[in-house]
Order: structure tokens, then C-alpha cells, then sequence
């Protein structure tokens, strides 16, 4: 993978979530993912919820 940087406030992101257990909310995120993180590999439907965003096509 690329070097890791966040891009933008990190609250929000699914790396933030994850490490407060709100999987729910992680669910919400995800249903229909267009980005992928660079840094972790985790899938969102908004790039604001991702460190390292690039698009999946």
C-alpha cells in the first residue's frame, strides 16, 4: 500500500469508527462503495470517510 496520511479531520472515519466499536454506524458508511483507503484498505460511500481516499473505478 502507499504511504499512510490522512487527508482532512479525521473524526469521522472508519478507522475512528472501528476503534470505537460503532459498527452500525460502519454499516450506514458502506452500503454502496465508491472509495477505497489507500492507507488500510477499507471500502466507503464517501471519501470524507476515508484517511487516503481513491476512487474503486
Amino acid at each position: 500500500m502507499g504511504e499512510n496520511v490522512c487527508y482532512g479531520d479525521h473524526v469521522g472515519h472508519l478507522c475512528v469508527l472501528a476503534s470505537d466499536d460503532k459498527f452500525e454506524e460502519i454499516k450506514q458508511l458502506t452500503r454502496n462503495p465508491e472509495y477505497i483507503c489507500f492507507n488500510c484498505g477499507r471500502v466507503a460511500d464517501c471519501e470524507a470517510n476515508l484517511c487516503n481516499p481513491m476512487p474503486l473505478k
